[in-house]
């Protein structure tokens, strides 16, 4: 893996650390992030009393930790294995992966350009790393043409042949929300109410379907590549349509899908 941070990790920071020495009462890993080392005093290895610690742990076992405590003066890090439930071990096994896969990226890149894969990480890195905390955030965002590698500060030749593979290599992920919306009207034009109604949805600029299920229920879908979009889309085009419906004296009623 390429990616070295600089300095110090946080406290509550979740490292990934590869174990070197195993003690009776203690074990010191490397932090594969830092390049630095640290401990786990057995008492945070895991829960209740440890007979064999190496039930637990054994040399060039990968673990997921959170950073207790850090003296920068005495270059000590203190490390928690038992206070990392298996949630936070997933996404963060997920950031190295994304992280492992973006630098896969980079070096196809620069086999291709017939540059040092170290050199072309270095001259990536520096520009991409103020705004980011990594490669693959940034890259997830070139992928939705929400960013420019140009305009980051990395080399225009490089910048466009990388752009090129990202879009190749990762794919903006589709999101869908969905839910049913019901309007009913007893005025004489009820039907034109109920359709002008559902079509104020329709204004909104996004990819919005609108179906119909029967018994005065139309099913709408949100499309995006992003969560928080979707979920403004949804609000936006709802508001719209309970607005138009109450304003003309329709009942209207939108249930969320889950």
């Amino acid at each position: 893996m390429l990616l070295k941070k600089e300095g110090y990790p946080e406290a509550e920071e979740l490292v990934l650390c590869t174990v070197t020495n195993v003690q009776f009462h203690s074990v010191f890993c490397k932090l594969d992030e830092y390049e630095k080392s640290g401990m786990i005093h057995i008492s945070e290895i895991a829960p209740g009393r440890i007979k064999n610690i190496r039930e637990y742990v054994q040399e060039g076992k990968k673990v997921v930790c959170k950073v207790l405590q850090v003296n920068k003066e005495r270059g000590h890090i203190d490390l928690s294995l038992r206070r990392v439930n298996e949630g936070q071990k997933r996404t963060k096994l997920n950031e190295i992966k994304q992280e492992q896969f973006a630098e896969k990226i980079v070096e196809g890149v620069a086999k291709m350009k017939k540059m040092d894969p170290k050199l072309a990480y270095t001259k990536i890195r520096q520009p991409v790393f103020t705004k980011y905390p990594g490669l693959y955030p940034a890259f997830e965002a070139v992928s939705r043409d929400e960013e420019d590698l140009a305009t980051l500060g990395v080399d225009a030749a490089l910048a466009k042949d990388l752009t090129e593979a990202i879009k190749t290599k990762i794919k903006p992920p589709v999101i869908e929300l969905a839910g049913d919306i019901t309007i009913t009207s007893t005025a004489p034009n009820g039907i034109d109410i109920i359709r002008d109604s559902l079509n104020e949805a329709l204004q909104v600029k996004a990819e919005i379907t609108l179906r119909y299920k029967g018994a005065g229920t139309h099913h709408i879908v949100v499309t995006s590549d992003d969560f928080k979009k979707a979920e403004k889309v949804l609000k936006e085009a709802t508001d719209k349509v309970m607005t138009y419906a109450e304003k003309h004296k329709a009942v209207a009623e939108f249930k969320r899908q889950e």
